[in-house]
């Protein structure tokens, strides 16, 4: 029982760091783009990379092991219909995700160079920034609609 309880601990809060973290690195990377200031922007870039690389890259790698461990142990099969789409929804999160974090990182070092060179913000910063923008949309809905998935447990058959 207690291996079952810790299990379903670590992947709730697992699913918390994804979903808060996801949505706090949006939220302040938005905030620091419409300022329009580099320095602003490499600043709060350099710790949104740092909080994907501790935070969101930990729980990347512990939802699938705690999930995987958690439904062999309460008797899932990751067949069934709930379950199967979390984890499609989880690999599309992951697709939209990747990209993310190699644009985070660029749009970091735009900044950063911008700062350093006294210029504004290169034409490639704006068009990386409207692609990381687009990407979070569907990362974020998917991560929801797990979230949604894993509480309701909705009968499904695919």
């Amino acid at each position: 029982m207690l291996y079952a309880d810790l299990l379903r601990w670590l992947h709730v809060v697992g699913a918390t760091v994804l979903f808060g973290t996801g949505a706090g690195i949006a939220f302040f990377m938005l905030m620091a783009h419409l300022s329009r200031d580099a320095r602003a922007i490499a600043h709060v870039a350099g710790t949104v990379v740092l909080a994907d690389t501790v935070f969101t890259l930990t729980a990347v790698i512990a939802q699938p092991v705690t999930g995987i461990l958690l439904a062999r142990d309460i008797g899932w099969s990751l067949s069934e219909g709930w379950l199967f789409l979390s984890v499609a929804l989880y690999v599309l999160a992951g697709v939209f995700w990747l990209p993310v974090v190699w644009i985070q990182i660029r749009l970091r070092d735009l900044a950063r160079t911008a700062v350093n060179d006294g210029t504004a913000l290169p034409d490639r910063y704006f068009r990386l920034f409207r692609i990381w923008f687009a990407c979070g949309f569907p990362a974020f809905f998917a991560v929801a609609t797990i979230l949604w998935l894993m509480l309701t447990r909705p009968a499904l058959t695919f």
